[in-house]
């Protein structure tokens, strides 16, 4: 691809930086088996760059088509369906889920105890789809991705909540129905599996199986064609290994590209975190972004209804910091708030990290992406190393980035 930073108002030379410190501080020293960063200005593709391999037993280069574990970046993908489904007058973000999901009706929250003991009370009000979208329902993520010893995330197990092999998302939902909420909706923010729940109920609203909606309304009129739930045979020598950094900070293979369970059709179409991409098809999602819903032609979602999305939605437009509760999520909590599928940062001095106006969200392999509205500016970072809090690459990307803008 041919890029032009200067064309997007960077210094060449500056922006160039972000090559010396990958390779130096990551790739030679192994900390990472390989990388790739694409950055665009003004719709201008100003840097895009491959780094080590993507398959370090086979010795496979990273290429420009090499294709990842999206994991939580799935969700901004999953936001943007479900509110064009919003778009259609289908739901208003203040509906009860559960007039989609009639069983939610009974849905009550946790006061204490656990197991036969617990003792719940019914919500102050309902959890809505405003409340899914912003992860601000009382929904966990039972304990499957977090450990936790939690008495909700220990009825989550109880009931078999799960995302995996032979589950689906009507079985799924049906089994959320009889767990109790974590905390009265609206009162907190807690990561959780409300975008797996959005992309049930985008297969719901629509009528159709949910992997067919996102290809017909996404991924085929933004041109991505190398982003799926599994990974067909064709392109399976593409798939980046994954990896782990363990106790010894040494990388250890996880899931190798060739048994990986990416290379079958999952039964569970995880709108949380189940697609695989490229850095270009994953940048063409984001270019539609910044352009305010639109790419090429293809206008995927309205400009009002994403800077709806956008703004931050939490109570009393509070930040994480006031709101969050729970271990992890793919944000830092100061001076950041949260959207319909995005986080966003509220407060530069707070956050400590250039970019106020931005959204963004990452993944479980520290896969990052950010669109930043003011600066016209989109970055995408794909590397597969787990867990995902393991380095800061957004807040560094982000000092390199922004110090190279010129104009």
């Amino acid at each position: 691809m041919q890029t032009d930073p200067t064309a997007a108002g960077f210094s060449p030379a500056r922006l160039n930086r972000i090559t010396g410190h990958l390779n130096k501080n990551y790739i030679e020293s192994g900390k990472i088996t390989g990388c790739q960063v694409m950055v665009g200005r003004h719709g201008v593709p100003a840097y895009f760059e491959s780094f080590g391999c993507s398959d370090r037993e086979r010795s496979t280069p990273t290429a420009d088509d090499t294709i990842y574990r999206i994991y939580s970046m799935t969700k901004p993908i999953t936001s943007i369906a479900l509110m064009s489904l919003y778009e259609r007058g289908l739901f208003q973000l203040n509906d009860p889920v559960s007039r989609a999901i009639p069983e939610w009706k009974s849905h009550e929250v946790w006061v204490s105890g656990e197991g036969e003991s617990m003792e719940t009370r019914p919500p102050r009000q309902p959890m809505t789809f405003r409340h899914v979208l912003s992860h601000t329902g009382g929904l966990t993520y039972g304990g499957g991705l977090f450990p936790s010893s939690h008495p909700v995330d220990k009825a989550y197990q109880r009931y078999g909540v799960r995302r995996g092999k032979d589950e689906t998302l009507s079985d799924f939902v049906q089994k959320l129905a009889n767990v109790p909420l974590r905390y009265e909706p609206g009162e907190h923010w807690m990561y959780s599996l409300s975008t797996d729940v959005c992309g049930a109920l985008v297969e719901i609203l629509s009528g159709q199986p949910f992997d067919e909606y996102l290809q017909e309304n996404i991924f085929d009129p933004l041109g991505m064609k190398d982003t799926s739930f599994w990974v067909t045979p064709e392109k399976a020598s593409r798939l980046a290994a994954n990896y782990q950094r363990g106790a010894d900070k040494q990388l250890k293979l996880i899931d190798d590209r060739q048994s990986s369970a990416y290379l079958e059709k999952p039964s569970f179409l995880s709108g949380g975190g189940g697609l695989t991409s490229t850095t270009v098809d994953y940048y063409r999602f984001c270019e539609m972004l910044r352009r305010g819903g639109e790419l090429d032609g293809a206008r995927i979602i309205g400009s009002r209804t994403l800077e709806l999305m956008t703004r931050n939605h939490l109570k009393d437009d509070s930040d994480l910091t006031s709101m969050a509760i729970g271990a992890f999520s793919e944000t830092a909590y100061e001076g950041v708030g949260f959207g319909l599928g995005f986080a966003s940062t509220l407060d530069e001095v707070a956050a400590g990290s250039l970019g106020a106006g931005d959204f963004y969200w990452g993944g479980a392999a520290s896969t990052i992406f950010w669109v930043d509205p003011i600066e016209d500016l989109v970055c995408v970072f794909m590397t597969q190393l787990m867990p995902s809090s393991t380095f800061n690459f957004r807040g560094q990307l982000k000092q390199i980035i922004y110090s190279a803008i010129e104009e």
